[in-house]
């Protein structure tokens, strides 16, 4: 989110990374001064937004502790876990979406809590699957869930890489300092300068009556910009990161040059698809490997995606669209294309394919339903 984008917010990450340096020697430092740097930093944001934060937190680690421990009911404590969870997050959609009002609502709550939960979940899968082996301290799972650099547009980290990483020490070298303060310029340059001068554009031709080229232009060019908007974050937040002794993983993966829905999935924010993957799709498929589960599966698996995006008509129509798409890759059996055993033409031929598909609902992602029909109906007037 744009508090990245903030001078008192980029003076103070950078202010942890070099006491985190000056204090390399103790063994703690990257556990401790980030559980700080990570509750400080919160609380003078929004003290709403802390106190939400931290009884959200400390509930959920009390859930995850007597998982870990549980000689019974593990899978009905398991369930109820997740139901909770995503009830309390789409509940706070609808408060915000003024469907459902209380005095006590305020619309910070949702701040970060979109990819909180994923991460949450992905505990509690973690403690049902292993058990009490991987019972963690308290404030590598405080770290966890707030991390600062990833707390509200990700990359989703998983929670063993976290944990192995928070048993590591503070390791960053000059090399490793270098890429990542290259990293951090890249993503303010995308954000800042790119996304700046992108966003003005649309907003310019979208002020005008839109015919069919106005609206393929906007469509491409809102597609470019979501691109560099987005990755642009995840470049700040893998940085910073990176500077705070933390693997982060990567967002995007050559997305461009996906020759199928399945593989962009998987290189288009790609912790995202990684995470429905690993969370829905490879649970549910051990019981059901046929090739009508597999597409079934994506069909759900896409909806779910368009609602965590947004509770809107425009998103289900979004996730139904994609998750039919890949359906059909699935049942045709298309969903794969090895570019070493393919000729040139014919990846480069998919790649394209797949922008269009791609390209043919991106503008969805506005999130303004009169923007969206506005530029669909400018695709008919000639």
């Amino acid at each position: 989110m744009s508090y990245l984008l903030n001078l008192h917010a980029l003076a103070a990450l950078l202010g942890i990374v070099i006491v985190l340096m000056l204090t390399r020697r103790w063994p703690l430092n990257k556990r401790i001064l980030v559980l700080v740097f990570n509750l400080l930093f919160l609380y003078l944001f929004s003290r709403k937004l802390f106190l939400f934060s931290a009884v959200y937190v400390l509930v959920n680690y009390l859930g995850y502790l007597w998982l870990c421990h549980a000689p019974k009911g593990r899978r009905l404590l398991f369930g109820a876990a997740i139901v909770i969870n995503v009830a309390t997050v789409a509940g706070l959609r609808l408060f915000g979406m003024n469907v459902i009002e209380h005095p006590l609502f305020d619309a910070i709550y949702l701040f970060g809590l979109i990819y909180t939960v994923l991460k949450v979940i992905d505990a509690y899968y973690f403690a049902y699957y292993v058990g009490k082996d991987v019972k963690a301290p308290l404030l590598d799972f405080v770290n966890y869930l707030l991390f600062i650099p990833t707390f509200t547009s990700g990359p989703i980290l998983k929670f063993r890489d976290f944990l192995a990483d928070s048993k590591k020490p503070y390791t960053v070298s000059a090399a490793d300092f270098e890429a990542g303060i290259k990293r951090v310029i890249l993503g303010l340059f995308k954000k800042v300068v790119l996304v700046a001068g992108m966003t003005a554009v649309f907003h310019n031709v979208l002020d005008h009556e839109l015919r069919i080229y106005d609206s393929l232009f906007l469509m491409i060019w809102f597609y470019a910009l979501i691109y560099f908007d987005f990755s642009g974050y995840s470049d700040i937040a893998i940085g910073f990161g990176r500077l705070m002794g933390y693997m982060i993983p990567e967002n995007f993966k050559q997305p461009f040059l996906s020759p199928t829905l399945t593989q962009y999935w998987r290189n288009w924010h790609a912790t995202l698809g990684d995470w429905f993957r690993d969370h829905i799709f490879m649970i549910f498929s051990r019981r059901f490997s046929s090739r009508w589960a597999a597409a079934g599966l994506s069909i759900i698996i896409m909806v779910c995606i368009g609602l965590w995006h947004g509770f809107t008509w425009l998103y289900v129509l979004w996730g139904v669209y994609h998750g039919v798409l890949m359906a059909l890759e699935s049942l045709l059996q298309l969903s794969l294309v090895n570019r070493k055993k393919v000729s040139r033409t014919y990846f480069y031929a998919r790649c394209a394919l797949t922008q269009l598909l791609v390209t043919a609902a991106v503008i969805v992602y506005s999130g303004n339903s009169d923007v969206v029909l506005r530029i669909y109906r400018g695709l008919v007037n000639w």
